[in-house]
Formats: C-alpha cells, structure tokens, sequence
C-alpha cells in the first residue's frame, strides 16, 4: 500500500456530507476545527455507509446502510483522535455531527495495489529525520554537502512511507451493490437473466477500463517539448486535479546536470512546497509543472534560458542544461 496524496474534509454542524472517493482514502486522525462554538459540548461524528451484503442476498433490491459512531471529540479534554479508517474508491459515504463544534478528517490517498515501473520513484513516506526543504532560486546556499559527494549518492529511489505502515492489504470489492432490473418480459428478472446482465456489465467495466489503461500508457513515456525549449515526460500519471499556475504545489525532486552530477535533491523530510507560476522557482519549473496530478512522476530538461543561464549557481555552471526528476505530493 502506498500513500499517494494527502486528503481532508471539514464537517460542520447540521449538514451531512456525502463522499464518494475517486481513490481509496485512510482517514487517520480526527480533530476539533480550529474555531470552538461550544467550549463545554461534547461532538460526535457518525459515518453511513453500505452494508456488505451476504452472498444469498442476490434478489433483495437496494443497498442497506449501517450508521456508526467514528468518535466523540470534547475542547479541553480530547480534541483529536488517532483513527485507521479507510473508505474504498466508487463508494458512498455520509458523515454527519451531533453537536456544535466543527470537525476536520484527514488522512491520504492510498494505492493498495501499488505497482512500480523500474527505475520509480518507489514508495513514499515520512522520514522526518532531516528537512530537506530546497529552494530552486538559490541551490547554492541549500547543498548540505560537497556537490562531488552528491554522485554516490543514491536517489535511485525517494523514500517516504507512512511511519508504521507495514501491512500489504489487497484491495476489498466494492461494496455496492447494483438494483435488480425487471426482465425482457417486464416482470422480476430470473437468476439467468441476472447473470446474464452481470457478466454484459463486467465485460463492459472490463474494456473500459482495458481502454483507460491503454490511453494512460500512451501518456505515460512520450516526450513533448514547449515553448522555449522546454521538454517534459511523464513516467507516470497522477489522480485528481491538474496543477494549475496559483496553485500551492509540495513536490519531491532530484536535480542532475547532463553529465548526471546531481547537484540537488529533496527525497526525505517536509516537501519542497513553491506557488506554481509565482516566479518563485526557475521558469522550467513553473512552465513544466503545470499539468501534472498528485502522485505523478515526470522528468523535465530545463534549457539554460529557463534555468540558471549564464550566470549559474553553486555547483551549477553557467549555460547549463538541467534535468528534474520530479514527483508531485500535493495540490492546494
């Protein structure tokens, strides 16, 4: 299982929200908002979600709901809780409150069925031994080490794995569960005719998801160049929205010359986090990550113009082509 992006959602009293995840969600941590309507009240947060149905339950229509209490937080006395819930892609939830205070979830995006290409970033985590926040304007001042040191250095791999997280679950089926549809002769459809319609759906989903994969992997490894010389290649593509110019962006990197002299990097700690199209990065920065998605990979050739240019930086010379492998954390 890895974590691919952090996730949150605020409750608030007298409204129900309902989720339905694009990806599976581990909520981790429950806790009081930051603004406190009732100092002495104790609020309660409850999930509904579907019951998973008994294997000889094939004719009951519906879907049956079961409503549970996830945790009960009261100011001064708890106002957090340490949870190890997960909600699974494509199916619906509702939380609620019963009180007045505010409540925030959080967690991450997981991918439970994790499969890396050779030469990934591998998996991710929370190594907060050090905090390898970069700045892109001044490398110089941010090398921690002799830049020749950096070659025997291995990024071969980024390291942030969620502390703890040692379990390999296989992903759960999805718990919905379709309404029985009448037959051709307008009356309840037979077991046959069930079956029937189940393997049509399955064979669908099935093509269509072959077809999805197909296209990601048409994305997946093309070059493209841009304006000003500028080329990007995804070596993997990311979930959710695309990062767009004023957007917060925490990203992982390593930075080599041509040569393949890595000159910086952010592998562990706290994310390099920069405002995309700012001017607070290079420009081959805030050009090449537009697009990308949470938990995608890409490698940009930044030409001397959108980089360093004449003048250089530390241990990078002047006219230097540079090449980021970078990996987007998260997008706010």
């Amino acid at each position: 299982m890895t974590a691919v992006a952090a996730w949150s959602q605020d409750l608030t009293a007298g409204k129900t929200v309902t989720i339905t995840p694009p990806a599976d969600i581990k909520i981790t941590n429950i806790a009081l908002g930051s603004e406190i309507a009732d100092k002495d009240g104790r609020t309660t947060v409850k999930m509904t979600y579907p019951k998973l149905p008994a294997p000889d339950d094939e004719d009951e229509e519906g879907v049956e709901t079961v409503t549970a209490t996830i945790g009960s937080l009261t100011p001064g006395k708890i106002e957090h809780l340490t949870t190890d819930l997960f909600l699974f892609e494509d199916t619906i939830y509702q939380f609620e409150l019963v009180g007045k205070n505010t409540i925030c979830l959080a967690g991450y995006y997981v991918d439970q069925n994790a499969d890396q290409p050779p030469g990934g970033f591998g998996e991710f985590g929370s190594d907060m031994d050090s905090e390898d926040e970069h700045d892109l304007r001044f490398v110089s001042s941010d090398v921690e080490i002799d830049p020749d040191e950096l070659d025997d250095t291995d990024t071969s791999r980024f390291e942030e794995v969620e502390e703890g997280e040692k379990a390999k679950a296989e992903k759960p089926q999805s718990k919905k569960r379709p309404r029985d549809s009448a037959g051709e002769d307008g009356k309840p459809a037979t077991k046959a005719e069930k079956k029937s319609k189940k393997q049509k759906t399955e064979k669908a989903e099935g093509e269509a998801k072959k077809e999805k994969g197909e296209k990601k992997k048409e994305q997946e490894g093309a070059e493209k160049q841009l304006a000003g010389g500028l080329k990007i290649k995804d070596s993997k593509v990311g979930t959710g929205p695309m990062a767009k110019k004023g957007q917060d962006i925490s990203m992982r990197y390593i930075g080599k010359l041509q040569n393949g002299k890595t000159f910086d990097s952010n592998t562990k700690g706290k994310p390099f986090k920069f405002r995309l199209g700012a001017g607070e990065v290079i420009k081959g920065w805030d050009e090449g990550i537009v697009g990308m998605q949470a938990g995608g990979e890409r490698v940009l050739t930044v030409p001397p113009a959108m980089g360093y240019g004449k003048r250089g930086s530390g241990p990078i010379p002047s006219n230097a082509t540079l090449i980021f492998e970078v990996k987007c954390i998260e997008i706010k």
